[in-house]
């Protein structure tokens, strides 16, 4: 699932669907896979948004 999750992240394009077979192999579901390529498109969406408008992280220490 990782190794899944950070190929769509760093090459989506190598992206296929021998990818999410091995997914299935492993016992994954289509709703499974489907909920992971979401997640994973989302939090490259909105770091690249972030990223785009300059936002910087806050400090979670407060300082």
């Amino acid at each position: 699932m990782l190794r899944f999750a950070d190929r769509l992240t760093r090459a989506p394009g190598a992206v296929t669907r021998v990818d999410a077979e091995r997914l299935r192999d492993a016992g994954f579901s289509d709703r499974d896979i489907l909920d992971l390529v979401e997640v994973t498109a989302y939090y490259a969406y909105a770091n690249r948004i972030a990223d785009g408008l300059g936002i910087e992280l806050e400090d979670p220490g407060g300082g």
